[in-house]
């Protein structure tokens, strides 16, 4: 695979099936590289379509995945809910990066958790549900409280229900027993975790494998809202999560950027899932380290060398939900990065993010307090100053 500059004078472009934000910053980030790029997506208005042409068409069209592949030279994708059939079907056209192996394994958590649990790295018990019969079984079996998820589509804290005794079992299944024959479902016992920790990382079509710091990440319902790197962890922690990404990737054969959410309970590093793409909680790598998570996700599947991930400083993702706040706060911050992602305000939704970057642990925590004061977000800025100490 050449780019304009190394191996020959044509100009490589790169489909990218999903026009949300992570296509967007995809592209943004392959611009300097001289790449092109062509963005697979059903809604008319997908954000990225403001930063790359984009193909308007359905995943599962085989009209519309010809038409994309006749004008890329390589494949790949921003969400992990495109259908597994659709980067099948495109691998016989051109090369497409993560496999569809790797997709099809993160979309079935089912799947997902067995290959963690076969590889040895630890997970939550967990059984696979498809009866109201086999739910109480499995209630008894692991215990509460437990999570009742859908095994397929599920994101940001979509699918699930919690159980917290036996006596919400039949709740639960009338909330999600209508999926079971469609997408399934996958009972897990619920871990009591100190710290949400996440790896993001990077593996090349040669198979070398980079990793940027450890992440520490704090939800609100279910939604990522604050992300820190690097995760102030022993050194023994840093290393498991590592040795557990390392082997995940060579298990997949992956290529390209990857996400493994982690739970940390007593010391114990514990699975939750895999994201297949570049993720929400390595935002931060777009001015916190050396080469972005973006930029590597395109070097790894272009068959490029893998840039640096090195740290520079400590650095602060904040997620921005719903609506964007107002902009002047971050910017006045000497490491203050503002990303907006063009997309119009509604509850829920991802619609930016800032980053805050700095020199020492209370360097950045100074930040994060005027910022948090600024805009009347304390509370989210609080458990990480926190944490920075």
């Amino acid at each position: 695979m050449a780019i304009h500059g190394t191996e020959g004078a044509g100009m490589t472009t790169v489909g990218i099936l999903g026009g949300g934000q992570l296509a967007r910053m995809m592209a943004l980030a392959g611009a300097p590289l001289g790449l092109r790029f062509l963005v697979l997506d059903h809604v008319p208005d997908a954000c990225a379509g403001q930063c790359a042409p984009m193909l308007l068409g359905d995943y599962s069209d085989p009209a519309a995945l010809a038409q994309f592949a006749e004008r890329i030279d390589v494949a790949t994708f921003d969400f992990e809910n495109v259908p597994a059939e659709a980067a099948q079907w495109l691998t016989g056209r051109v090369p497409v990066f993560p496999n569809p192996r790797a997709l099809a394994t993160a979309q079935d958590r089912l799947a997902e958790k067995t290959l963690f649990r076969d590889l040895g790295i630890p997970v939550p018990p967990f059984a696979a549900v498809e009866t109201h019969a086999q739910l109480c079984e499995a209630v008894a079996a692991i215990g509460t409280p437990c999570i009742l998820k859908t095994r397929r589509l599920g994101y940001d804290g979509k699918g699930q229900f919690r159980l917290k005794t036996p006596a919400d079992i039949d709740a639960a299944w009338a909330a999600l027993g209508p999926q079971a024959a469609s997408v399934g479902l996958i009972l897990e016992g619920f871990v009591a975790f100190q710290r949400e920790l996440s790896v993001v990382a990077v593996r090349g079509r040669d198979g070398e494998f980079r990793a940027w710091p450890l992440t520490e990440n704090w939800h609100v319902d279910g939604v990522l809202s604050a992300s820190l790197a690097p995760a102030p962890v022993d050194e023994a922690l840093r290393d498991g999560a590592l040795a557990h990404a390392r082997k995940l990737a060579e298990a997949l054969d992956y290529v390209g950027v990857f996400a493994l959410e982690l739970f940390c309970r007593d010391g114990e590093l514990l699975a939750n899932e895999m994201a297949p793409r570049v993720h929400n909680s390595g935002h931060w790598t777009i001015e916190g380290s050396e080469t972005s998570q973006f930029e590597n996700h395109l070097r790894a599947v272009l068959g490029l060398p893998l840039g640096a991930t090195r740290p520079i400083g400590h650095a602060c993702m904040l997620n921005w939900i719903g609506d964007l706040p107002d902009a002047t706060a971050v910017l006045r911050e000497a490491g203050g990065h503002w990303h907006d992602y063009g997309k119009s305000p509604r509850p829920g939704r991802k619609v930016g993010h800032a980053t805050l970057r700095a020199d020492s642990r209370q360097a950045l925590a100074d930040a994060l307090r005027r910022v948090g004061e600024a805009l009347g977000r304390q509370a989210q800025v609080a458990p990480v100053i926190a944490r920075l100490g």
